[in-house]
């Protein structure tokens, strides 16, 4: 189903925006429990800053700028060092990420996203490191955002989720139904496959292999078997 919000399909931001915002949307849909830590901390960097420069502002208009200057002195090396310390924040500690979580199991989840100058594909890597190994795993996905916006700029929730439960085995046990079955191209690619993917395809198709099954049931005054096909 689309959204009825529409966003300038032309617009790299918007794009990559508003499909930042659907990842928590979908995985605490799937009772992912999402960390806010790398925000708070960005926003407690941010406010800071922003209060230390309204305190300088005030005791100008106050007090005058002689009998506050050593005080605004130290106010805008703090501030300098705020902005700094918020530089490095998102740039090398953050680094895109746009989700933090926690799945039922207790297997953390982090993604980050992003993108290159005029190109419209959506980089996303995600890394897993699961509770009882403690050792992190990565999935790197680059999908153009033309497979879940739609020409009018709407946004179309059901293709994104779908390539973010295929391709990570994580979201895959948590909502096998948008599980998108691949065939393989040998007997060794199946028996390779991740047993949690294959699980996950199993549920989602487990309700309707029964539905158009063939039976074979032996033809009344012959040795012959005719078919029969369930209702």
């Amino acid at each position: 189903m689309a959204s009825t919000e529409r966003i300038a399909v032309h617009n790299l931001a918007d794009l990559k925006n508003t499909s930042d915002d659907a990842l928590p949307n979908y995985l605490n849909s799937l009772k992912f429990k999402q960390d806010h830590s790398l925000v708070d901390t960005r926003l407690a960097l941010g406010y800071s800053a922003f209060v230390i420069a309204a305190a300088c502002f005030f005791w100008d208009y106050k007090l005058g700028f002689e009998s506050t200057k050593y005080y605004t002195a130290g106010a805008v090396a703090i501030y300098a060092l705020l902005n700094s310390v918020l530089t490095y924040w998102i740039g090398f500690v953050e680094k895109g990420t746009v989700y933090q979580g926690t799945a039922p199991d207790g297997t953390k989840i982090s993604i980050a996203t992003s993108t290159k100058k005029n190109i419209p594909i959506y980089n996303i890597k995600i890394t897993i490191t699961p509770k009882s190994t403690n050792k992190p795993e990565t999935i790197e996905l680059a999908r153009p955002f033309t497979e879940w916006f739609d020409v009018q700029g709407h946004f179309i929730a059901r293709p994104f989720q779908t390539i973010l439960a295929t391709a990570v085995p994580l979201i895959a046990k948590a909502d096998p139904k948008r599980v998108q079955a691949a065939p393989a191209t040998s007997t060794s690619d199946f028996l390779n496959a991740d047993a949690d993917v294959l699980d996950a395809i199993a549920a989602s198709q487990s309700t309707s292999t029964a539905t158009g099954a063939e039976t074979e049931t032996p033809a009344a005054g012959s040795g012959k078997k005719s078919k029969r096909r369930k209702a």
